[in-house]
């Protein structure tokens, strides 16, 4: 267990002034703390634990898919490169966007396709000179120290990146400044005030940062909504979608298909209430 001097992540990466209180959610670093005013969940892991959990993102394949991962990967993508787009009312060879945390550019290389002026930011070198090297526009470092000029992008997305920063206000700041007026920011990331979370607690291996490089930041819709607001943006859209109560390697082939079954028939109720565990959310710079 991590005392307190020894944490990586000291106050509410929100930027809220409240109390960050004990939860019931019990990891091997300590127990998960919530921020008193906007129910932030952090983790109690410390520096060395954070930079050693997220060695595994630096190697040059990255978040590149296999087999049939690949087509499912290009559906989706494709499907949230036609919102930004439908959504900015532009068509996508005017749209400059960046993703940020692009790992070695799969997104990148279904936007490019798409027709959308795309270039990425990724901090680890592998990755970045894997992207580099296939043809794709990524800068090596973390977003606020490339010193993109104001105004310069139609949309930035960032997808499971937030959640592995202690400083989300500073990183949705710098996002903020580089959107134009009217531009969107699209963050990817978990629902702590989900079905899952609330059905599996510790359990639920998101929370994992064994399992997980990096995360040690917890986001729900109400977080958002104050980051979004600290950070000048306005709340365009926050969907939820997916339900999980076991994992799979943590039971048998019966009682894993029967719970899944039973998540599959609450999937689309999760959706309607904003109980699913996957959030997609859309900010828009006034």
């Amino acid at each position: 267990m991590v005392n307190e001097q020894n944490r990586y992540v000291e106050t509410c990466p929100v930027g809220c002034k409240g109390s960050l209180q004990p939860t019931d959610i019990i990891l091997s670093e300590g127990c998960l703390l919530r921020c008193s005013v906007c129910g932030q969940l952090i983790s109690q892991c410390s520096k060395s634990q954070y930079q050693q959990s997220m060695n595994e993102f630096d190697n040059p394949k990255g978040t590149l898919s296999d087999g049939d991962a690949v087509e499912r990967h290009y559906r989706r993508t494709g499907k949230w490169l036609f919102q930004i787009a439908s959504k900015l009312d532009k068509p996508s060879h005017e749209i400059h966007l960046l993703d940020v945390g692009c790992s070695s550019g799969a997104f990148l290389s279904v936007a490019n396709n798409f027709g959308f002026q795309a270039e990425g930011v990724e901090p680890a070198p592998q990755a970045a000179q894997s992207a580099c090297s296939s043809g794709l526009k990524v800068h090596q470092g973390f977003l606020e120290d490339i010193k993109f000029p104001s105004n310069k992008f139609d949309a930035v997305t960032m997808f499971e990146v937030i959640e592995h920063v202690r400083d989300a206000l500073s990183l949705l700041s710098e996002c903020h400044r580089i959107i134009k007026s009217g531009g969107l920011l699209m963050i990817g990331t978990a629902n702590t005030d989900s079905w899952t979370a609330r059905t599996m607690k510790s359990h639920w291996e998101y929370f994992d940062i064994s399992r997980h490089g990096g995360h040690i930041s917890f986001f729900n819709p109400q977080s958002i909504r104050v980051l979004a607001q600290k950070c000048g943006f306005k709340v365009d859209s926050i969907k939820t979608h997916s339900v999980l109560f076991l994992e799979k390697e943590d039971s048998s082939a019966i009682t894993y298909r029967a719970a899944k079954l039973i998540t599959e028939l609450l999937n689309m109720p999760s959706r309607i209430v904003g109980k699913g565990h996957d959030m997609l959310i859309f900010l828009q710079k006034p």
